[in-house]
């Protein structure tokens, strides 16, 4: 699944350049409980079709029931942005499936030019981070390329929100855990690319939307340009295919570098790299094994959604209790 926001912003541009009037809806404040982080977009057209997101759903309704023809009697204003909230009372909250408590306040823009909305999702296709600053006077936008990301900012006179690029995962080795793995980070909006020389794997590879290549490992890291939103993945057991890939992701700045294997794996591939490629306990830090948190899997299914979930608390800045760790759990088991 693609980056959600660049299908948002892509659907827009082209009911816009198609000539349809549209809406973005960005969320810019929240209070207590809220379904949607402040940055969420959503795109409406006017006939009422709807990309993306910023609730569960009744926000969206009432949306459409206001602002277009779906309904027949809605009408989509026109002018410079409006900011409108939801929630304000407990009435309300119950009424848009709001958790109890919980208040947002979207930024509505009509009719965002289509010419800036082509340069901006040209712009992140290419992968570049870019910065969007909205005029509140008038609804005029500009457009800067961003040197890092960054949250959403809101004042009296614009709005600045910061797109893209996506999050990428490498993973190396086609197995069926790779399978596994690479169908949901792809619905959790990561580009994944598989690396594995061997060609006996490839050929049973059937997870579409998925970039492979048979470089080796280690090759395969330097093309790939790990960044800040990139993680690296290894799954082969191998370690002629996994040990210099994982040293050459260590080098980069990508937020998450693990492998697959147990606890003794684990440690074998930490004292190979400290005895054969100069590595210290400091530069492997980073390294992450055995991975995934511990849920009891088994089952290449069960492995793929511990490790996914791992990877995502990493993105998110979520720090995971050391139980959760599956070195810690699976020693805690056995020392009962």
């Amino acid at each position: 699944m693609e980056n959600l926001d660049v299908m948002v912003l892509r659907a827009l541009r082209d009911w816009r350049q198609a000539g349809r009037r549209g809406l973005l809806a960005t969320v810019v404040r929240t209070w207590g409980s809220s379904p949607r982080p402040i940055g969420s977009i959503m795109a409406m057209a006017e006939d009422g079709a709807v990309v993306g997101s910023v609730s569960g759903g009744c926000i969206e309704d009432d949306l459409i029931a206001r602002y277009t023809r779906a309904h027949g009697d809605g009408v989509m204003p026109t002018g410079a942005p409006a900011f409108v909230k939801y929630g304000i009372t407990a009435d309300e909250a119950h009424r848009f499936g709001l958790p109890c408590g919980g208040t947002l306040e979207l930024l509505l823009e009509y009719d965002p030019d289509p010419a800036s909305l082509d340069t901006l999702v040209a712009s992140l296709e290419r992968g570049r981070l870019m910065q969007r600053t909205v005029t509140l006077a008038d609804g005029s936008v500009k457009l800067n390329e961003a040197s890092s990301p960054a949250a959403l900012t809101v004042n009296d006179t614009e709005l600045v929100n910061t797109f893209g690029p996506e999050y990428r995962m490498l993973l190396i080795g086609a197995g069926q855990l790779a399978e596994y793995l690479a169908t949901m980070a792809q619905f959790s909006g990561f580009a994944v690319t598989l690396c594995d020389p061997r060609t006996e794997y490839q050929t049973s590879w059937n997870v579409p939307g998925v970039t492979t290549t048979t470089e080796m490992p280690d090759d395969a890291v330097t093309a790939f340009k790990p960044d800040r939103r990139s993680c690296v993945v290894a799954l082969t057991h191998d370690p002629k295919l996994d040990d210099l890939a994982l040293l050459e992701a260590l080098q980069t700045e990508a937020f998450y570098v693990g492998a697959i294997g147990s606890r003794r794996n684990a440690e074998a591939r930490r004292d190979r790299m400290i005895e054969h490629f100069d590595q210290t306990e400091a530069s492997l830090a980073r390294l992450r094994g055995p991975i995934g948190i511990y849920i009891g899997s088994k089952t290449p299914p069960e492995i793929a959604v511990s490790v996914m979930a791992e990877i995502l608390a990493v993105k998110n800045a979520v720090q995971l209790p050391r139980e959760a760790a599956v070195a810690v759990a699976k020693a805690a088991a056995a020392a009962v």
